[in-house]
């Protein structure tokens, strides 16, 4: 065998996100843009904010090119981690130590350098489905077992009954996703802890640590409710942060691991951290992209479109006779199907140029996931088609 046969295999098949976001190109090519109603991957549609930009902008024009364009230290720019620690105590009244923030490319790099951290072999990682489907490849090439704990049907808040039986002597972490990624549900105050109670019941029980790591790229976007911010209720917590989402910068990939100072040897913690960014080659995060996150730290989206959007659709499809999950954050919109095969289901909606994900890959069977990020003006265009699709159940 000459190569890594199990990497080959994630090559050759990519994430069904990617592989409907891909046949939406080909079809865009085919027939025409207009005509296909791509609604497949989180690509905020909300332009990036003009003062985004403007840094930029200006950072190029008056910041001295060698340093701009140059290496910064591994864990990122201390400038920069400054910056976001004092925004983190601003705006959560919590304490935070920039020597415990690490810079990374975006959410993913911060989840596999916080896994790869924490993880040794024969662990278990705990995801509450629906989940966002990379945490498996994550999990796994971290050297983990992954284990599914699926949430409460009807609102996605934790059913944690499931949860305390599938906590053994084995967990190390539990992935929590709030706004989550695909439901848009939102874990509420009494959800986060009754969470941190029982981690910290079970931590007792077995005698050793158990993390949460807090996967936060739509933490900014929501609606009408807060976001708890767990380090102020669970001790041993790693957020995992990306820009993407909140200033509209997927393709940047610029984001941030913050370690809790009250982790159990915090200190310790960001060592495996930085020391899991030097294995992982995740050093030194793009400088340009964290120089201007600095100066944005405090800049929030403009949710108008999403929050039109989502009303727009969510209120149409239940009115044409779809079950919707009222979504609370992020701009993903999970809508049972009217059959049992949400694989199916997608494929019928192709007829119409419908391009959905099917919520098998999230881990919960019977859904799909609608991402609303997109110009308003295609789900006008798209409503006819989602409402002679249903017609057919009838």
């Amino acid at each position: 065998m000459m190569i890594n046969e199990k990497m080959a295999a994630l090559g050759k098949k990519r994430s069904v996100i990617r592989e409907i976001f891909e046949y939406a190109k080909i079809r865009r090519a085919e027939i025409g843009a207009e005509n296909v109603f791509d609604f497949s991957i989180g690509n905020p549609s909300v332009p990036t904010p003009k003062r985004v930009t403007e840094t930029m902008e200006r950072l190029i024009r008056e910041k001295d090119p060698v340093a701009l364009h140059g290496y910064t230290s591994a864990q990122g720019d201390l400038g920069v981690r400054q910056a976001i620690a004092e925004h983190i105590e601003g705006k959560f009244d919590f304490k935070a130590d920039p020597n415990l923030i690490y810079m990374t490319c975006g959410a993913a790099a911060s989840l596999t350098v916080s896994l790869n951290a924490i993880v040794n072999a024969g662990d278990e990682v705990i995801v509450l489905a629906p989940f966002f489907p990379e945490y498996r490849v994550f999990v796994e090439k971290a050297g983990a077992r992954l284990i599914e704990v699926l949430c409460r049907e009807g609102d996605f808040q934790i059913d944690f009954a499931a949860l305390e039986k599938a906590i053994t002597d084995k967990t190390k972490a539990i992935i929590v996703n709030s706004p989550n990624n695909p439901t848009g549900a939102v874990f509420s105050e009494e959800t986060i802890i009754k969470l941190a109670s029982l981690l910290n019941k079970k931590q007792t029980e077995y005698g050793r640590d158990i993390y949460i790591i807090s996967d936060e790229p739509y933490r900014e976007l929501v609606y009408e409710v807060s976001v708890p911010y767990i380090p102020k209720y669970y001790n041993n917590t790693l957020v995992c942060y990306s820009y993407s989402k909140s200033l509209s910068l997927p393709g940047e990939r610029i984001g941030y691991i913050f370690v809790s100072p009250n982790a159990g040897n915090s200190g310790e913690v960001y060592a495996a951290v930085c020391g899991a960014g030097r294995s992982l080659g995740f050093v030194c995060a793009p400088s340009l992209l964290q120089y201007t996150v600095g100066e944005c730290v405090d800049l929030l989206p403009d949710l108008t479109v999403y929050r039109k959007n989502r009303d727009l659709l969510s209120h149409s499809l239940t009115d044409y006779g779809y079950t919707v999950v009222p979504p609370d954050g992020a701009f993903y919109l999970f809508v049972k199907t009217p059959e049992e095969d949400a694989y199916a289901f997608c494929e019928r909606a192709k007829k119409y140029e419908l391009l959905l994900v099917p919520g098998d890959d999230f881990g919960c069977k019977g859904y799909v996931r609608i991402c609303y990020c997109v110009e308003t003006k295609q789900i006008e265009r798209a409503l006819p088609k989602f409402k002679a699709l249903i017609e057919e159940y009838k």
